[in-house]
């Protein structure tokens, strides 16, 4: 038992604990939001928080007002009611209750890998779980970004400003709308997301070591000498083949 558990300090098994933890405690905060500036409410941001399940946070019932000017509507998830009214010209979006299911698998693969029974089914449990987690994060995000363009053309023709093009909100980043302004970045579940990635990514490139935990702070310390030795030493390696390949009298 004592020997299983000084094997997860090792930083291959450790960090992909952590970002387990990550990816669960991700559910619980908003994953997205996006902020606000309109003539209808001057000197003030206005936030929109989207959590990774149907809920939104923030001023979302005074965005809704806005939003209903131009004919824009929040997604309507179909299976469930969620903390806000859903329009009929609403698009429809089921699979955001999926979320969930998603990050807690993800959380569960890393479980998994962690408890590899030996160094070859860890290594290619470390393999698989980063190259799967980082296209299915990427594939959501292509996926939502469809969403927001959907949503950002299928304007209600009878709003009541007129003449409003369609457009497609970025999943990331700034966009504007007739006299509306938004941002559009992490919250902090997607800030908690991204860290999770960069730990298992850490966590595939220490696969080959059993350095512990305690050793990361001594190992990232080391890592600039180590690259600038095997950069050198290749230099010194070049000059010495060049020496040895030349010519020579004798």
């Amino acid at each position: 038992m004592s020997s299983s558990l000084t094997r997860l300090t090792e930083i291959r098994r450790a960090l992909p604990l952590a970002a387990a933890a990550l990816l669960v405690g991700a559910l619980l905060v908003p994953m997205w939001q996006i902020t606000l500036t309109a003539p209808q409410y001057p000197g003030q941001e206005l936030l929109i928080e989207l959590y990774a399940y149907p809920r939104l946070g923030g001023d979302f019932a005074e965005v809704q007002g806005l939003n209903k000017y131009a004919g824009f509507y929040y997604p309507d998830p179909v299976f469930i009611d969620p903390n806000y009214p859903v329009s009929e010209a609403a698009i429809d979006v089921p699979e955001w209750l999926l979320g969930p299911v998603v990050f807690v698998g993800l959380a569960l693969t890393g479980a998994f890998v962690a408890f590899a029974p030996t160094v070859r089914k860890l290594k290619a449990g470390l393999t698989a779980q980063l190259v799967g987690t980082i296209a299915v994060f990427v594939g959501m995000f292509a996926f939502i970004q469809y969403r927001l363009y959907q949503a950002g053309h299928s304007l209600d023709p009878d709003a009541p400003l007129r003449g409003i093009e369609p457009f497609t909100p970025p999943l990331l980043g700034p966009y504007e709308v007739a006299n509306i302004s938004g941002f559009a970045w992490f919250g902090p579940g997607g800030y908690m997301t991204v860290v999770a990635v960069l730990l298992l990514a850490t966590a595939y490139l220490a696969r080959d070591i059993e350095a512990t935990v305690s050793e990361l702070p001594a190992l990232a310390r080391g890592l600039p000498g180590k690259v600038r030795e095997r950069a050198t030493g290749g230099e010194a390696a070049d000059r010495d083949r060049d020496v040895g390949g030349g010519d020579h009298v004798g």
